[in-house]
């Protein structure tokens, strides 16, 4: 059953900011906000701009760089007027600091700086949107179980012991080091003497002490060997036990991320660890070759040295390299800049871009490093009916960047995709796969030598999909969620061949995931089942039910010409371009079944209405409001839904403000008066009305009135170039006409067919 108090509760927390919101939630979820801001964008930004951040378009200016720059000027101009007005001296201090890094950071790339704050505020929504839901999905309980603090607070104190034990084999080797030219410079003493000399007593009790010297120099080499070899295997564990497993965790969660799953963090903590490993690694290296130096200078018959560093010499090379190869990663997966929330779908002639990064930190690689990237790199002939090649330049070198702790990364802006042409039209395995099925890859390579040890570097991105046209862009984006949630393959590129099927409550959480990404506002626990009953039917209820590939994204769905996710992608396309002030509110209940609808409203006062998604348009919105006869009987009355091209010419909530439905004989009114269950009208949308009127004189103002014509519950639509009749006297209608620009003519049915 929908919750009554939906609307309540959106009605209760309409008016408060959404940092404001932020603030009163659990400390559970306040540590997810705290992960947002960082250096890229410090919260006292947040905190001292709140509301002129939340009410700037972010969105539209990561894309635009001439908005990007404006912004950037106003932000740096709003900060400054807020550090003047700052009583506390060691407040105003951090604010000026602040704004010199913003611009060192971003003047170069205010666009970059309009992202940061839209991922931040995005983010930030999503966070409320949770704390709606009762409980978490399946996903995002797993992401959230798998980097514990506990886990990570492990990592640390054994990385922590590892350095620990390494700097004290520094000063065991320097104390063996000391020892030896101790021992060197008396044996070289003794061996200058005379022969005679040689046979004294005195000759003899220093004989004595050098053997005893020798004993304790080869009980020192040893033990600091066995040291090593401890210290060796237990970094050989920590990278097979924990360091590649969190790695892969962070690979899994950035596919999820990707799909609009949690905030991708923990790259940083990760690049901690892996450059503290690999500098303990460096260091055994030096200390190995330091020993071998010691070799040269003195040796001796069963000399622990020339046994046992060869082999531990190569265990520390391989593990360097593993170490460092692995730590080539995809830090931002391919995505064109124009959907900065649909990354993974690149299409030809549209530049993309993407970023590597090096998360080993070493002086030793701080020069030129290049990138080379290279499209369906291996792949196997056949596999595609289409091949691309890059058209723009594909070499890059790697900078060292500061605001990310100095790590190596590399970052292409510009690269874009051509299609190859072919001889006679023939391509390569055509007609098995759909464009939006067929997977792509790009992949990365670099070479460098570190200390002597040659390493190739190799990463891919994770699948793509490749349009040619933008109307692929929502089966492309439904292949590119159907990947990543149900495999954590890097580079399954016949994944569609055969693919798996998935569990709805997985399916669902991640539908969510869409609304609160593209929207601002997740699903709700009642939405999700409206939702699974629309997909599933009777199975609905049952959450590890199976749903095919076919089922979500291909078939049309019983009696309509498009497929379930179609449907679904027009919805989330509607709100995001002509319905988030509403959605925001909680104010539209969705995905509301017609036998669900006459159950909400029929004991309802007159004039209740809600609003759904229509089930049997693409991309269509309709209210429904509830009538009594004075026999008693129950009438529900759905007008035809509104789709884009009438949603582009007037907003919502003027719609339902406006709203009038002309009968026969009776003077046209609104038929709505309280939203589901009981919010009145204006209470409810009264802050999203638009309240501007004309400003040029000395014109009336005019407004746009969206009218349904009801004659004897018969459905009439006068033809657009005429007006309705007027059921009014001549004199009344003249008079609404002067002040009507237009007519937007509904069709409304009652009972209602749609």
């Amino acid at each position: 059953m929908v919750s009554e108090t939906d609307g309540r509760t959106a009605q209760k927390h309409g008016s408060m900011s959404q940092w404001k919101q932020i603030q009163h939630l659990e400390i559970r979820l306040l540590e997810h906000v705290d992960y947002l801001y960082d250096d890229n964008f410090p919260m006292d930004i947040r905190q001292a701009l709140a509301s002129w951040i939340e009410a700037q378009d972010w969105e539209t200016a990561a894309n635009d760089e001439s908005m990007a720059t404006v912004m950037f000027s106003n932000l740096l101009s709003e900060l400054e007027r807020v550090r003047l007005q700052e009583q506390n001296f060691l407040q105003r201090h951090n604010m000026k600091i602040i704004q010199q890094q913003l611009q060192v950071k971003y003047t170069s790339n205010p666009a970059l700086m309009a992202r940061v704050i839209s991922t931040c505020l995005r983010e930030e929504r999503r966070i409320l949107s949770s704390t709606c839901t009762q409980e978490q999905g399946p996903l995002e309980k797993s992401l959230q179980n798998s980097v514990a603090f506990e886990r990570q607070k492990n990592m640390d104190n054994r990385v922590g012991i590892i350095r620990g034990s390494v700097q004290l084999m520094d000063q065991a080797v320097k104390y063996i080091e000391d020892m030896q030219d101790d021992f060197d410079f008396r044996y070289k003493t003794l061996q200058s003497r005379d022969q005679a000399e040689r046979n004294s007593e005195q000759m003899k009790q220093e004989v004595t002490r050098l053997q005893e010297m020798l004993n304790r120099l080869d009980f020192k080499r040893k033990e600091i060997l066995s040291k090593m070899d401890v210290v060796i295997k237990e970094i050989d564990d920590l990278m097979t036990s924990q360091l590649n497993p969190e790695l892969l965790n962070w690979k899994r969660r950035q596919q999820i991320a990707a799909i609009g799953g949690p905030l991708l963090t923990g790259l940083d903590q990760l690049q901690s660890w892996f450059t503290l490993t690999v500098q303990s690694l460096f260091q055994i290296k030096r200390q190995l070759d330091k020993l071998g130096e010691l070799v040269l200078k003195v040796t001796y018959e069963s000399d622990p040295i020339p046994l046992q560093k060869p082999q531990m010499e190569e265990r520390v090379k391989y593990l360097i390299y593993h170490l460092i190869r692995s730590s080539f990663v995809v830090e931002k997966q391919p995505c064109m800049p124009t959907h900065p929330q649909k990354p993974l779908i690149i299409k030809t002639g549209v530049q993309f871009t993407t970023k590597v990064r090096l998360l080993v930190k070493l002086p030793e690689v701080d020069y030129q490093l290049k990138v080379k990237t290279t499209f369906d790199k291996d792949l196997p002939p056949g596999r595609v009916s289409r091949q691309f090649f890059i058209l723009t330049n594909n070499t890059k070198v790697m900078d060292i960047e500061d605001y990310t702790n100095g790590c190596l990364s590399v970052e292409f802006r510009h690269l874009q995709l051509k299609e190859k042409k072919y001889i006679n039209g023939a391509k390569g395995n055509e007609g098995l796969l759909s464009v939006t099925e067929e997977l792509h890859s790009l992949s990365f390579e670099a070479c460098f030598t570190v200390q002597g040890l040659t390493i190739d570097l190799e990463t891919c991105s994770l699948p793509l999909v490749v349009i040619s046209n933008v109307s692929q862009l929502p089966g492309g984006w439904a292949s590119v969620m159907w990947y990543n949630l149900l495999t954590d393959e890097p580079r399954n590129l016949a994944f569609f061949g055969n693919p798996p099927r998935a569990n709805w409550s997985q399916l669902s959480e991640v539908l969510s995931w869409q609304f609160s990404t593209l929207a601002g506002r997740g699903l709700n626990k009642e939405q999700l089942t409206m939702l699974g009953e629309k997909l599933l039917g009777p199975h609905a209820s049952c959450s590890d039910y199976q749903v095919s590939w076919s089922k979500f994204s291909k078939e049309n769905i019983p009696g309509k010409p498009f497929s379930f996710w179609m449907w679904l992608d027009s919805i989330l396309e509607l709100i995001k371009k002509h319905l988030l002030p509403v959605w925001n509110e909680n104010y539209i209940m969705g995905f509301v079944s017609k036998e669900m609808e006459r159950t909400l409203l029929k004991d309802r006062d007159p004039g209740t209405f809600l609003l759904r998604f229509s089930e049997s348009h693409l991309g269509g919105i309709t209210f429904t409001w509830v009538e009594h006869s004075d026999n008693g009987d129950v009438k529900l009355n759905s007008v035809e839904p509104y789709t884009k091209n009438r949603l582009s010419a007037l907003p919502f909530a003027d719609i339902i403000r406006n709203y009038k439905v002309i009968s026969d004989g009776v003077v046209p009114e609104n038929p709505l008066k309280f939203l589901y269950p009981d919010i009145p009208k204006d209470e409810a949308f009264g802050r999203l009305y638009n309240s501007q009127r004309s400003k040029v004189h000395p014109y009336i103002p005019s407004t746009l009135i969206p009218i349904s014509e009801m004659r004897s519950n018969v459905i009439t639509t006068p033809p657009p170039s005429q007006s309705p009749e007027p059921p009014m006297t001549p004199g009344e209608f003249d008079m609404l006409n002067e002040h009507l620009c237009t007519f937007d003519i509904d069709t409304m049915s009652s009972p209602y067919s749609e």
